[in-house]
């Protein structure tokens, strides 16, 4: 009997785990190749895992909730049709087998399970590496229990004990030793006089909160500013995204135009496309542009273009229109949002003429393109200069000041705008 296993995807260059959300098929059940096997859940997006072969489930080894490595055997697939479980071990749908199969060699969780149960007595469940943090720290069940957590159905998750801990730390120490309380000790206090709504963060936006804490903890940011005359650009897509669209039933919008101009700067300017690991610099050599996009929920999503740099206008095109449009329906894959080297955001859609945007780690650099508008300029002729009126953008370039300087940023940014206001308005896409 041939046997696949089905392992946790990689979801981006951070993400080292993924909650399963939902099992959508069931052992026992037969799945066709792509068909969707099961729901997970990252910090960055909500993903269908599809089967890598036709057959039939013959073992699931983690259950809803589970928080699961990348890489991990999560199910196993048996491409004869049959359940064949003669020399394979039972399902396992405790939590004790995630324990195991995270830290198999570390004697560590298996004292903190037997200190700290799986469920406390309201049914509430603490993964094995919570578990072992809070036995570490001598964090009793009953303090645990009290920690609120920003996990799927409250769960709490490793972030969530580490500041606890953080928290608890910095509480100064009792000159005597306190009396038992029945108070919580992690407790949330809304006083209101009904003039106020209460509203819980949702799990993307919670998590969205803790990346861009960590961006801002992670990075010194410094941002630089140019104005750009994008009157040409303007004028061309006037001109041709009647056509454009008759022509390849695409439509020509300004993202494509300005990924093109960063993707050119990037070749130039190759040290912006590079990540920081303690004191070493990882430099890509692949050039490959994130593009932040809004979600009906208000929350932000960053699809990513593989390779901008070996495509034409019309492939950039084709590219944003496809991944802006599976991006509010939810339906990008897993590798769609994975290793990106740069961020570009538009904040000129909701009609900022600038913004000052957070570093998307672990990139170097973002930048934030402005709403165009129609203003007086000083032009250059050969009759002399003249005010006209002219449609100008500002852009800005937020980036990490441990490898990059202010000369590289700001000459980056320049290169961007000189490409932008250089475009040739005599192109075919």
């Amino acid at each position: 009997m041939a046997r696949v296993e089905l392992l946790m995807p990689k979801m981006g260059e951070s993400i080292i785990e993924a909650t399963i959300l939902k099992w959508v098929k069931n052992v026992g059940d037969f799945v066709k190749e792509e068909e969707t096997i099961l729901e997970i859940a990252t910090d960055k997006v909500d993903s269908e895992v599809p089967s890598p072969t036709s057959g039939v489930i013959t073992e699931i080894l983690f259950t809803e909730n589970d928080v699961v490595p990348v890489g991990k055997i999560i199910a196993y697939i048996s491409t004869n049709g049959e359940v064949d479980k003669s020399n394979e071990p039972a399902i396992v749908a405790a939590p004790l087998q995630t324990a195991i199969s995270a830290a198999s060699t570390a004697p560590t969780v298996t004292e903190a399970i037997a200190i700290i149960p799986a469920t406390d007595e309201k049914g509430r469940f603490y993964s094995p590496l919570v578990r072992n943090i809070a036995n570490q720290e001598g964090i009793s069940l009953a303090e645990l229990s009290q920690i609120e957590g920003s996990g799927v159905q409250g769960r709490v998750t490793k972030k969530d004990i580490v500041a606890y801990m953080e928290y608890r730390n910095e509480q100064p120490a009792p000159s005597v030793a306190p009396m038992p309380s029945t108070e919580p000790v992690v407790k949330k206090t809304y006083i209101t006089d009904g003039a106020v709504e209460i509203i819980e963060m949702d799990r993307m936006r919670r998590l969205i909160a803790d990346h861009m804490v960590m961006s801002k903890h992670t990075a010194p940011h410094v941002t630089s500013f140019i104005e750009v005359d994008v009157t040409n650009i303007v004028n061309w897509r006037e001109r041709v995204k009647d056509s454009f669209q008759k022509q390849h039933n695409e439509k020509i919008t300004f993202t494509p135009i300005f990924i093109e101009a960063v993707a050119k700067a990037i070749t130039d300017f190759p040290m912006v496309n590079v990540s920081v690991e303690g004191t070493t610099i990882l430099k890509k050599k692949n050039i490959n542009i994130g593009m932040a996009t809004a979600l009906p929920s208000g929350n932000l999503i960053v699809p990513v273009i593989k390779n901008a740099d070996r495509l034409n206008l019309l492939g950039l095109s084709k590219e944003v229109n496809d991944l802006a449009a599976r991006a509010r329906l939810n339906k990008l894959k897993p590798e769609e949002i994975q290793e990106g080297t740069f961020t570009l955001t538009n904040v000129g859609t909701f009609g900022n003429v600038m913004g000052t945007p957070i570093i998307n780690q672990p990139q170097v650099a973002i930048l934030a393109v402005g709403a165009i508008r129609k203003k007086p300029a000083v032009v250059e002729t050969q009759y002399g200069d003249m005010i006209a009126i002219r449609q100008l953008m500002f852009m800005s370039l937020s980036y990490d000041h441990r490898v990059v300087d202010g000369f590289l940023g700001g000459s980056f940014l320049r290169r961007i705008a000189d490409y932008l206001e250089q475009f040739d308005v005599n192109r075919n896409a």
